[in-house]
């Protein structure tokens, strides 16, 4: 009863309450903590165990015993509090085949590196090991020796040469490179060492590199890498089962002919399936657990992966879970109001801290725990302006114009989105991170252009030439002398309170003559939108930004993928000039700039570069920030009572990519 007056506190009382307040106080936020990675020899098993139905599948001769399936080098995990027992299914929600994201998460352990539990280390994963060589020029990853693929296949240096010889440099499949794999404007090379040692050389310093390989970069993401931009995987693929689907390594007319017969136009969008984990299920992995149902159906289903390469202290080869039951949900709604009956076990994705009285109150009842975890990102929702938009010359004209952006970010009450969609618990803002980030510029800047002043926005509205309105008071183009209006694009599946976020700041823009609109759209219509230049404006997470370079894409159109501040700008930074739209704004050129340096610097070099840029970027407000800081991005968790090893709190930057932050293949079911 303490911890909900407390929380009807901080819903009624708002903003002042919450200053009062620490997050903390509401027993909610626990302590960071995760399961130790071993590297003692003397704590290393020698003795391995399995799962029943695996045990099952030995004997009846259809398996390689375990210590046959695990690499010579396990990695070993020592659980979070007690060792495991085998079985159970962990039930989630998804939003349908547009929702590809949400599994990708919990198959975080095919990526090469990843981090410690504070998200600023990093750490083994698929690669045992890694070295970068004193002048930053070469970075080597040590794979583990007779590691497999799910299939009993080995996983070896030859899959990263595959990868980055016949998929990423094949134009037909990877159409634009990605900046991290080159360094000082030239591109970098893979270089096969021996079975289970792989080189990354480049001709400049690139210091930066293995930060990137842990990051959700297209280096870093592992298998899950697949998405819109048709480059599959990072890194490495599976030569033995994708080589078969390149004319390289078959018959042309062959591949046409399977490739029609399979109901695709030609061999490179059937690749596409081919390499795509969330729809082949003949597709080998090496994270923990593999796709057995597809995500085009009403039941998305995960099983365990019998060669998984981790294993706990006790020598128990890991996951602990069975299976992954992920079921369909029409929306965000339907998602929470599931997760407050206990229809879930761990649940974060879709999960609206707004509701958090709510979820209290029926938490016995459901026999679940909540959890807050806070981030250190500037902005769980910012409005994003799209700098290459071309479509509405009037409006393009308004978007590219630093005072118009500046007039509507200081008309926007921040303080009245927190206390309506954050229960006053986070820190309105520029969509600069926190000031404990060493990226950070300095609290000064979180407030830059953020704080309400509609006095004055209506002042430099007037002054870049808006003087004109109508009857209801909005402001008119000066190109026909019709309304202004803007429109905001807004994905149906993800943030459950976008919608109305968007429409709190349209009511605000009415105060000083702005008329704005909302269109929500499918959340694959969404980024294919993006992906053309085809919005104006939208509303997303600036998640990951905080550790900048790792994951800049929320943050500076880089992706040549699809940025959400232009498409156009990105691919033209990424391809070097060669493609896409160079930037008019001399800030962004400025930023391009800074960003191609960064790799080349040591650390305390490239923070001070992340400070120079978070300026230009809260000077500039190419997107407003709106309110960060707080459990709002994935950092609101509903969790079973049955579940135990579940950590009190978990980095929730998109580089740790949550829920596999908190070690899911450990958990297990009492």
């Amino acid at each position: 009863m303490k911890l909900l007056r407390l929380i009807a506190l901080l819903v009624w009382c708002g903003t002042a309450a919450a200053q009062q307040v620490d997050m903390r106080q509401t027993g909610l936020v626990g302590t960071l903590e995760a399961p130790e990675i071993v590297t003692d020899p003397a704590r290393i098993p020698t003795h391995f165990q399995e799962a029943p139905a695996l045990a099952a599948l030995v004997k009846a001769g259809k398996l390689p015993p375990v210590e046959q399936r695990l690499p010579a080098d396990p990695l070993v995990l020592k659980p979070l509090r007690a060792t495991g027992t085998y079985g159970g299914t962990w039930r989630r929600a998804f939003l349908g085949p547009g929702d590809g994201e949400n599994g990708n998460r919990i198959r975080a352990g095919d990526k090469p590196l990843f981090w410690d539990v504070t998200g600023t280390k990093l750490a083994a994963q698929v690669a045992k090991g890694w070295s970068i060589s004193d002048d930053g020029k070469r970075t080597t990853l040590f794979l583990r020796k007779g590691m497999k693929w799910s299939d009993g296949a080995p996983f070896t240096a030859d899959d990263f040469v595959f990868w980055f010889e016949e998929i990423y440099q094949n134009k037909e499949i990877a159409p634009s490179p990605t900046p991290e794999l080159s360094a000082g404007g030239k591109p970098g090379r893979v270089v096969k060492i021996d079975e289970t040692t792989v080189a990354f050389e480049f001709d400049a310093p690139h210091f930066l590199f293995p930060q990137l390989l842990g990051g959700d970069t297209a280096v870093g993401g592992g298998q899950s890498r697949m998405q819109s931009d048709g480059l599959a995987f990072g890194l490495y693929a599976p030569a033995h089962y994708l080589r078969r689907f390149l004319p390289k390594f078959s018959s042309p007319d062959a591949l046409t002919t399977g490739a029609k017969a399979a109901g695709y136009p030609n061999w490179v969008q059937w690749f596409h399936f081919k390499s795509d984990w969330r729809l082949n299920t003949e597709l080998p992995t090496v994270a923990a657990w593999m796709m057995t149902q597809p995500i085009n159906t009403q039941t998305w289903m995960l099983e365990r992966n019998p060669y998984f390469y981790e294993v706990d202290t006790e020598g128990n080869q890991l996951p602990y879970i069975d299976r992954v039951q992920m079921m369909l949900a029409e929306n965000p709604e339907v998602v929470n109001l599931r997760a407050i009956a206990g229809e879930y076990d761990v649940q974060e994705r879709f999960i609206d801290i707004g509701k958090l009285p709510v979820f209290l109150e029926n938490a016995e009842r459901g026999h679940y725990k909540f959890h807050l975890d806070p981030g250190f990102n500037g902005s769980d929702s910012q409005l994003v302006f799209n700098m290459a938009y071309r479509t509405d010359p009037e409006v393009a004209k308004w978007i590219a114009n630093a005072d118009f952006r500046r007039a509507l970010s200081i008309a926007i009450d921040r303080d009245q989105l927190n206390e309506a969609f954050w229960l006053g618990l986070g820190t309105p803002g520029s969509g600069v991170p926190s000031e404990l980030m060493p990226e950070s510029p300095g609290k000064e800047w979180i407030a830059k252009w953020s704080n309400f002043d509609p006095a004055k926005a209506n002042a430099m509205l007037d002054a870049i030439g808006l003087t004109k309105k109508d009857r209801e008071g909005y402001r008119l183009r000066t190109d026909n002398g019709e309304r202004l209006r803007l429109q905001i694009d807004v994905a149906q599946t993800l943030t459950p309170t976008w919608p109305q976020q968007v429409e709190m700041v349209i009511q605000q823009w009415r105060t000083v003559g702005i008329a704005a609109d909302l269109k929500l759209l499918e959340r694959s219509l969404f980024f294919t939108r993006v992906r053309n230049d085809q919005h104006q404006m939208l509303i997303f997470s600036n998640s990951g930004s905080e550790s900048l370079f790792l994951f800049p894409v929320l943050a500076l159109p880089v992706d040549p993928a699809g940025s959400l501040m232009g498409s156009a700008w990105s691919q033209w930074y990424a391809s070097d000039g060669k493609a896409g739209m160079k930037p008019d704004d001399p800030g962004m050129l400025r930023v391009y700039d800074l960003l191609r340096l960064a790799g080349s610097k040591p650390e305390a070099e490239r923070n001070a570069i992340a400070q120079e840029i978070w300026r230009i970027v809260a000077e500039a407000k190419w997107q407003i920030g709106l309110v960060g800081q707080a459990p709002g991005s994935q950092g609101s968790r509903v969790v079973s009572d049955r579940l135990e090893n579940i950590p009190g709190r978990v980095c929730i930057s998109q580089h740790c990519r949550p829920p596999w932050s908190a070690r899911p293949e450990q958990w297990f079911f009492r």
